[in-house]
């Protein structure tokens, strides 16, 4: 298997880095988002022992090869806000995912937005991804609308798609393609 490097990626007003233990208050505040924890592995009101071990499987998936787990920072302060990841489960069939989250206090600032379009273009000029992917619940429409502001189409509903929590739930589907001019 190739041995996959972390890159730090530019994404305007933030930047796409690699996790830090300096990161761990923002993973705290993420552990008491319930919606955040169930679609996550972000530990349910952990420990700082807990929180670390996020961290370390987030640098985990790079060396695996399952995909990159970034800490959205401010690029002024580097402080982190939130996370978002590329996910290589489909690569062989020319095909990644996207997910991400931010922290309670940094939503509707356009973070998602800055972060998703430097992702979506940094991650279709990985090689061999002709396409990216995400999956957004119908409720959520922060999210979906900053796919859409990110050139991603909606494809349509996939029922009983993903388990959240202890329930099957609808998504989205949603993709922007490689030969997609980005907004």
């Amino acid at each position: 298997m190739q041995l996959l490097e972390q890159p730090v990626i530019d994404a305007g007003a933030y930047r796409l880095r690699p996790f830090q233990h300096s990161d761990i208050p923002t993973v705290r505040q993420a552990s008491a988002d319930s919606y955040i924890t169930q679609i996550t592995t972000v530990p349910v009101q952990g420990t700082e022992a807990e929180y670390a071990d996020f961290i370390e499987r987030q640098h985990r998936r790079v060396a695996e090869g399952s995909g990159y787990s970034f800490a959205i920072a401010e690029a002024t302060t580097d402080r982190a806000v939130g996370q978002i990841g590329f996910w290589l489960r489909n690569a062989n069939h020319g095909r990644a995912s996207i997910g991400y989250w931010t922290a309670p206090e940094y939503r509707r600032r356009s973070v998602a937005k800055h972060a998703l379009e430097a992702l979506a273009r940094w991650g279709l000029e990985h090689p061999g991804i002709e396409r990216v992917e995400l999956y957004v619940e119908p409720w959520n429409e922060g999210s979906w609308r900053t796919a859409e502001a990110c050139g991603f189409q909606c494809e349509g509903l996939m029922r009983s798609w993903e388990q959240v929590g202890a329930t099957r739930r609808d998504m989205y589907m949603y993709s922007r393609l490689k030969d997609t001019a980005s907004p």
